[in-house]
């Protein structure tokens, strides 16, 4: 055999060790090149009298990821070269065949007669978890890092090697689609007490404990393959079968609006493979893993979730000629919630911090949020009492503005008002020395006009955080007109430092994602002042994917702020630039009734203190009573949705605030939670076609008004029959670094 990816070694007892480790990587994956010699191997093992047994391990510190998804994107467009030259049969055959190869491996293994025993330490996902679930024992390393599950749902797929079938052999049928259906990471606990895990043993132990279960007499035979076994959720049609399948079918359409074909596939794929014999059960798997990746959601899923998400995390908006910076320190000016809440993620990443505000009080109050945060997860057994200790430790509260010198990195993350930010800009570059680099959190407030009051406009950028922060994994950064390069690239640093996703955009009014995201919010409203009811706004929002309905959205991020937003537009730009009777919905709420949204516990909903949220009843003295639901299309109304976002994202683009379409697919998916299975914004267009998107706008523009009305870029790219990842594809060069 020729192994470049493994290592195989037989003891003196018989006993085969398979190690994984693919040389040049920093982690395991599946390739195809994997697949051929993982089968060479299984077949070796299965026909060699002299073995007895087989452990597979990883020879680095995790053991796998799953399987390399450009793998997948490739067999992708082998079906369209193969459906061009030969026909849609034959593309549908061969991509059959291709795409359960790894099914077929496994279930030789787990039938060739020899155990097999899975010895994991770390990361376990996808098909690495499903090859585990093939072996015929599962050890672990003590390790908290470990996690196991099959996330593939969350990028449009769900597990093709066996996953959905194996899986509910092993645990009651509602733990297994919960675990499918939400693509769960288990931590090892979890995993031991649902018995996906047999053992957990100390790391330095892992595989003697392995081959010692095989020289103890461990059976190559699992327990779906012997008669009489019975399933852990009982069968489809008996009494457990009806309290789980039409509450599991109930529960999907609530959360997915049948809106993902892979979490759709895991039912059907469960459903009809516990009906049969487990060989069966793996066809329908295949055959439906077959579909799912044909489909138009899994392909924009995996091209923005995963291939260009990988790139924009490994520097491919960085400026590849700036030296890569390790930011020892950095001060926040701002000791409030978004300020304290920066803070702890960055003194979570290793980094020392300096929080500042106005007097010590502000500023122990702010860092009192990391306390809560570290104890929070202590709670969950997530983190451990030293490291609350050492996180707090490495974050110091101040009043000085002297104490910021020696910083790397400032961010500034004060209220949102032009002349507290220039007072503490100046105050801080008096204590600063001229290779600091200089970051504005503002949602709003174009870069470039804060950097006027710098002494250093090049080393001035915007670093935009997302509510709550330790939470969201979006940071934008954004260029102002005299942003260098050295500022660009230490910000993208301190947001890899800090283990969260970069989108770079140049500046603007609202620049990218709240720009867009305004859009949304502002439909939302139009609809409420056409008479459509308000409950009806609120679930058409996430019938189209949005994960909340504009007028939740709104509460969160204050109702006042967006009448701010409102009254600043039409101050700067005139009347012409808003929706009057957004205006007037607006200062009725905000003006004169008071309603600011979840921070004063009213806006478009009410928030009882001991009673879910509720929309307010009085919105009808302001909009009037609304009109029966049954007039209204909603695929129209979910349509107007995306659609304004989509056009305000292609504005974007021809205005030159978005120079890569990476940047807005995953900043819109991320940022604002545009529609996940579209693939982002831009995806949503490309998946139409551009022509059918600017015939689709002339239409809403004719029916609800020229905000709707197509941008002469998509005329033009209609015209020209092109597509934005066409004209505007990130170069070869480019695509990470």
């Amino acid at each position: 055999m020729d192994l470049k990816n493994f290592r195989l070694e037989v003891d003196s007892d018989g006993i085969a060790l398979l190690t994984w480790d693919m040389p040049g990587r920093s982690m395991n994956v599946f390739t195809m090149e994997v697949l051929r010699e993982l089968a060479e191997v299984v077949e070796h093992v299965a026909t060699d009298g002299a073995i007895k047994g087989a452990v597979v391990a990883s020879g680095k510190d995790t053991f796998s990821g799953g399987a390399d998804l450009t793998m997948l994107e490739g067999l992708t467009r082998t079906y369209a070269e193969i459906v061009k030259a030969k026909g849609e049969i034959e593309a549908n055959r061969t991509l059959f065949e291709e795409s359960r190869k790894m099914s077929l491996i496994y279930r030789r293994l787990e039938t060739s007669g020899k155990p097999w025993v899975a010895a994991v330490n770390g990361i376990c996902l996808g098909g690495a978890f499903e090859l585990a679930l093939a072996c015929h024992r599962r050890l672990a390393s003590q390790n908290e890092k470990t996690r196991v599950g099959l996330p593939e749902v969350k990028v449009g797929l769900f597990p093709g090697a066996g996953g959905t079938q194996r899986l509910p052999r092993m645990i009651p049928t509602a733990d297994a689609l919960q675990m499918l259906l939400k693509g769960e990471q288990l931590r090892l606990d979890r995993a031991k007490a649902l018995k996906l895990i047999d053992e957990i043993v100390p790391a330095e132990k892992l595989i003697e404990s392995a081959k010692a279960w095989i020289k103890g007499g461990g059976k190559g035979v699992q327990p779906w393959d012997v008669e009489g076994f019975k399933l852990p959720g009982g069968p489809v049609y008996s009494k457990a079968g009806m309290m789980t399948w039409p509450a599991a079918n109930a529960i999907y359409r609530r959360e997915t609006y049948d809106n993902y074909p892979g979490a759709r596939a895991i039912l059907q794929c469960v459903y009809e493979g516990l009906l049969l014999p487990l060989d069966l059960g793996l066809r329908i798997e295949s055959r439906h893993f077959t579909k799912v990746l044909r489909s138009r959601e899994a392909a924009a899923m995996i091209r923005t979730l995963f291939v260009s998400m990988q790139e924009l995390n490994k520097g491919a908006r960085r400026p590849a000629a700036v030296p890569a910076a390790q930011l020892k320190k950095v001060a926040i000016l701002g000791a409030g919630f978004m300020g304290a809440s920066i803070a702890y993620v960055t003194a979570t990443a290793g980094i020392e911090v300096v929080l500042l505000d106005r007097d010590m009080a502000a500023a122990e109050k702010g860092k009192s949020l990391s306390h809560k945060l570290i104890t929070d997860q202590i709670n969950k057994g997530r983190a451990k009492t030293a490291d609350r200790d050492a996180l707090l430790g490495r974050i110091k509260a101040s009043a000085d503005f002297a104490d910021v010198a020696g910083a790397d990195l400032v961010i500034e993350a004060v209220f949102e008002d032009r002349k507290v930010k220039a007072e503490v800009i100046a105050k801080a570059e008096a204590a600063l020395g001229d290779k600091v680099v200089f970051g504005s959190n503002t949602s709003t407030l174009p870069i470039t006009s804060l950097a006027e009051v710098s002494k250093r406009p090049e080393r001035f950028v915007g670093i935009h955080f997302f509510s709550p922060v330790e939470k969201m994994m979006l940071v934008e950064v954004i260029k102002g007109k005299k942003t260098g390069d050295e500022a660009l690239a230490l910000a993208l640093d301190y947001v890899r430092a800090i283990r969260k996703t970069p989108i770079v955009v140049n500046d603007s009014r609202g620049f990218y994602t709240s720009r867009v995201v305004g859009t949304y919010i502002r439909e939302g409203h139009l609809m409420l002042t056409e008479g459509v009811p308000a409950a009806m706004v609120e679930n058409v929002g996430r019938m189209a994917g949005m994960p909340v309905g504009p007028l939740s959205l709104n509460d969160e991020v204050a109702v006042d702020l967006a009448w701010k937003i409102v009254q600043a537009t039409k101050a700067d730009l005139g009347a012409d630039a808003i929706d009057e009777r957004q205006e007037a919905l607006l200062e009725e709420l905000v003006v004169k009734r008071g309603r600011l949204g979840r921070k004063n516990s009213k806006g478009f909903y009410d928030y009882p203190a001991n009673a879910p949220k509720r929309l307010w009843p009085g919105l009808v003295e302001i909009v009037g009573e609304p009109r029966p639901s049954e007039i209204y299309n909603v695929e129209e109304l979910k349509t107007r949705f995306l659609a304004i976002q989509a056009l305000e994202t292609a504005r974007c683009v021809e205005e030159g605030v978005i120079t890569d379409v990476r940047d807005a697919d995953v900043g819109g998916i991320l940022g604002f939670g545009f529609a996940p299975f579209t693939g982002g914004p831009l995806s949503y267009i490309d998946g139409m076609g551009v022509k059918t998107f600017v015939t689709l706008c002339e239409r809403l523009a004719g029916r609800f008004g020229p905000r709707f009305a197509p941008s002469p870029l998509l005329v033009e790219m209609a015209k020209k029959g092109e597509i934005f990842y066409g004209r505007f594809a990130p170069a070869a060069g480019k695509r990470a670094a």
